[in-house]
């Protein structure tokens, strides 16, 4: 068992008592791995719904080829903030966003309450995932549990297209490459020091396909008594919030918040972690000013850069 305590340090923007750490949740993407870079892509996604609405072939491969050219090319303001805004939340939930947000705009045309509608995507841009409380018509729940996983589909498409299959090929060789400086070091000393590491992610996950496949390429192995215990996600028709996740988690290993680490780069993860009383570490880089002033405002107790920084061995005894 590990324990932690506040060094009072210039990473430390929350102050936390000192406990004993016997379980880690760390997201994945920009946390410990960079094989995925998505946000030029799902923000060139999102931008195209909210402008042309979804045609009937929307996910045609045509379709996808033409956004693989467009991602990056050029700034898409809205959809770019979004992106930063809604890191951690559930593929599903940020492609509900944009149909949301087309549907507002009049790209796409069905029967719902407007208002219910822009109430629902302001709350989402805030980090929430749900709102079974507003009422929803018939219409547009249909339009939703039809078109939002085809979309998140079509991203996923457009992701491997961009950059995932060809970083994944050059990750098998050289995975230094794709993980975060200090990763594997770090997170063999949480399994040696008897912390149970688990992987908790919005993507989808099937074994040896997708985000499975990534982590193990970068030599993260994945099983009982491994370096991480577990790898958890969602799948391609229903979203699995992370806040629901780590919840399940700690219900299943029967664990107290307090002796839990949370380790991530998005709010979804950094939210969920301060809610269930975990001390929380966040990972962003040097100049991602607005996410660390965010981090700090949703509880986040330390904020590295990577997992070679001296001052973060220094909390663990």
């Amino acid at each position: 068992m590990l324990k932690v305590h506040d060094t009072s340090s210039e990473i430390v923007i929350n102050h936390f008592p000192d406990r004993e750490i016997k379980y880690a949740f760390h997201d994945i993407d920009g946390t410990h791995s960079l094989i995925r870079d998505w946000p030029p892509v799902m923000s060139i996604c999102l931008y195209d719904v909210i402008v042309n609405g979804l045609s009937e072939d929307f996910d045609s491969k045509a379709n996808e080829d033409r956004l693989i050219n467009l991602a990056g090319a050029e700034p898409h303001p809205e959809t770019d903030r979004f992106c930063v805004e809604s890191a951690g939340l559930s593929a599903l939930t940020q492609m509900e966003w944009a149909i949301r947000r087309a549907v507002e705009e009049g790209s796409i045309r069905v029967n719902c309450d407007m208002k219910t509608n822009s109430e629902i995507i302001k709350r989402i841009w805030n980090g929430v995932e749900y709102y079974d409380d507003l009422p929803e018509t018939n219409e547009m729940n249909e339009l939703l549990s039809e078109k939002t996983p085809r979309l998140f589909k079509l991203y996923e498409a457009v992701l491997n297209g961009y950059c995932r299959n060809k970083n994944l090929i050059i990750a098998r060789e050289k995975p230094d490459k794709f993980r975060i400086a200090g990763s594997m070091d770090f997170m063999r000393f949480l399994r040696d020091n008897g912390v149970v590491n688990y992987f908790v992610t919005g993507a989808v996950v099937e074994k040896g396909m997708g985000m499975h496949e990534e982590v193990e390429a970068l030599g993260y192995r994945i099983g009982k008594g491994e370096l991480v215990e577990d790898i958890i996600g969602s799948t391609w028709t229903e979203k699995m919030p992370k806040d629901m996740v780590m919840k399940k988690l700690l219900k299943e290993l029967d664990v107290d918040g307090k002796n839990v680490l949370v380790v991530g780069d998005g709010r979804a993860e950094i939210a969920a972690g301060a809610l269930m009383g975990a001390t929380v570490i966040s990972r962003l880089p040097i100049n991602a000013d607005y996410q660390r002033n965010l981090h700090k405002e949703l509880g986040s107790n330390i904020i590295v850069e990577d997992y070679t920084d001296e001052r973060l061995m220094r909390i663990f005894e």
